[in-house]
C-alpha cells in the first residue's frame, strides 16, 4: 500500500505528517524502515486465521518482541516511533501472557485438547496483537513516509471510502 493511502486511512490521530512540518533524523527514519520490513515478513500478524498453528505463532510473537526491543534500545525514548515500538512490544506481551501458561509454554497440543475454547483464546490474542499493530503500523508508515505491502497493509485500520464502496 502506498504511503497516500494510508494517510487516508488515519483520521483523528495527532501526529506530524512526514514532509509537511517534520523531517526525522535519519536514524529514526532507518529503524521505521527497517522496523516496517521486518514486520511484512512476520506471517503471524496477518495470515488467514485456519493457517496459524498455535506454536508457530507463539514463537513468532517472541522474535517480534526481541526485536522491537533491539530497535528500542538504539533511540531517544520521547518520539513517536519509540512509544509505537514500545506500544507493540505491549502487545507481544499481553499476546504472551494470554497464550502461555504461567511457568512456561503451553505447548500446541494445550490449544488442541481444548478444542474450541483453545481455539478462542488464541484467535482472541491475535485478534488483539493484530489491531494493536496495525495502528501502529499505519501511524509509522504514515510519519516515515513509508509504503507497506499489502498483507501487513491488511490490517490496517480500514478508510472510510472502502468501507463505503465495498457496501
Amino acid at each position: 500500500m502506498k504511503h497516500a493511502e494510508i494517510l487516508t486511512r488515519l483520521t483523528g490521530v495527532s501526529c506530524p505528517i512526514f514532509g509537511i512540518s517534520w523531517n526525522p533524523p535519519e536514524a529514526e527514519r532507518s529503524i521505521a524502515h527497517r522496523s516496517i520490513a521486518y514486520l511484512e515478513d512476520r506471517r503471524v500478524l496477518f495470515a488467514p486465521w485456519e493457517m496459524e498453528v498455535p506454536e508457530f505463532c507463539v514463537r513468532s510473537v517472541e522474535e517480534i518482541r526481541h526485536f522491537l526491543t533491539q530497535e528500542i534500545a538504539q533511540m531517544d525514548q520521547d518520539n513517536h516511533l519509540a512509544k509505537s515500538l514500545r506500544a507493540m512490544r505491549l502487545a507481544c506481551r499481553k499476546f504472551m501472557d494470554s497464550v502461555v501458561a504461567p511457568g512456561g509454554n503451553r505447548p500446541a497440543r494445550y490449544f488442541h485438547m481444548n478444542g474450541m475454547r483453545g481455539e478462542w483464546m488464541l484467535m482472541s490474542a491475535l485478534g488483539e496483537i493484530r489491531g494493536v499493530f496495525g495502528i501502529h503500523v499505519a501511524q509509522i508508515a504514515a510519519e516515515y513516509g513509508l509504503d507497506v505491502e499489502d498483507d501487513l497493509a491488511s490490517i490496517m485500520p480500514a478508510n472510510e471510502k472502502t468501507e463505503t464502496e465495498e457496501e
